[in-house]
């Protein structure tokens, strides 16, 4: 028997959406509805300083009146990140048990430097950072007496390849791009582990997305597969980009406060399509209508310059 298409929406509620995560929604919406498939808005509110429930609410309306819909998820108490601590700690704890998790005391500089590449010259280049190399004692003896620290994923020698629905196989040596976070010194459990725990335990097996989290697949793929499950499918969307060529995650800015004050629903979602390419001109269309005309090999590679969403 077939498994059936399952996709997700996972926006942080940290503020208003904006046009780059409405046509995230949009493309994975369509592909989940093209599919016959049932999606999940998920809310990803680890972090308690920079979410707030009043931006949840407002992203689930803002959805709604693009005639975006879902079929589990907000405002389930359960579907929402800062509700699954305990799925996380479990998830810790088997990663800790296989030997895959170490302290971390590095400052934020520290661990950026330590994932870089190697500059020209260095033959012996370690994207690792000195924490992974402490004896049992010294570790010991920091953490009953120094700060508390960040725990970080102590990743294999080993090439991940994914293989992106939109742009093709994507591989990288885990140990090359460096180890990174799964929980924060102040207890918070990270991105990373956070994603890929809920992916694998809310059945998500299909995942669109901005193309900026191209590089985190094979780190989640990872994670899942150590922790026991399948991991889903990927596929990656170009991204609105500024005036000057540089990508930024809120380009377009344009809160939907203020696109719901110059645009009708339909109007918005027309814009969206064609800029994606799945309409020839930019006109007013209803979510539903698009369904029959999505295809992925409409859609750029490209990332779309933000003076067409004008």
């Amino acid at each position: 028997m077939e498994t059936r298409y399952v996709g997700r929406f996972a926006p942080s509620p940290s503020g208003y959406l904006h046009m780059g995560n409405l046509l995230a929604m949009l493309l994975a919406w369509l592909d989940c509805r093209a599919n016959g498939g049932r999606m999940v808005l998920r809310m990803e509110d680890l972090d308690p300083v920079r979410t707030r429930p009043e931006y949840a609410q407002a992203i689930a309306d803002d959805l709604r009146w693009m005639g975006l819909d879902w079929d589990e998820g907000y405002p389930d108490p359960a579907w929402c990140q800062s509700r699954r601590t305990d799925l996380y700690d479990e998830a810790f704890h088997a990663l800790e048990e296989k030997g895959l998790v170490y302290p971390c005391w590095c400052s934020r500089a520290q661990r950026l430097a330590a994932a870089n590449a190697p500059h020209p010259g260095e033959k012996d280049h370690d994207p690792r950072c000195r924490c992974a190399h402490m004896t049992d004692s010294a570790r010991a003896e920091r953490l009953a007496n120094d700060r508390p620290p960040a725990w970080k994923a102590r990743t294999p020698d080993e090439v991940v390849s994914v293989p992106d629905g939109h742009y093709g196989l994507f591989a990288e040596n885990l140990a090359q791009a460096g180890d990174f976070i799964l929980r924060r010194a102040d207890g918070v459990y990270a991105y990373q582990l956070a994603v890929s725990v809920d992916d694998m335990r809310m059945g998500v097996n299909h995942v669109i997305r901005g193309r900026d989290l191209l590089s985190s697949a094979p780190r989640q793929s990872w994670l899942i597969g150590e922790l026991g499950g399948t991991p889903p499918a990927y596929c990656h969307l170009p991204l609105l980009t500024g005036g000057d060529g540089k990508l930024s995650k809120r380009v377009g800015s344009q809160s939907t406060e203020t696109l719901r004050s110059r645009y009708e629903p339909e109007e918005l979602v027309g814009k969206l399509a064609y800029l994606a390419g799945l309409i020839p001109q930019d006109a007013p269309m209803a979510a539903a209508e698009l369904v029959p005309l999505f295809s992925w090999e409409k859609i750029p590679r490209e990332d779309i310059p933000v003076g067409q969403v004008e």
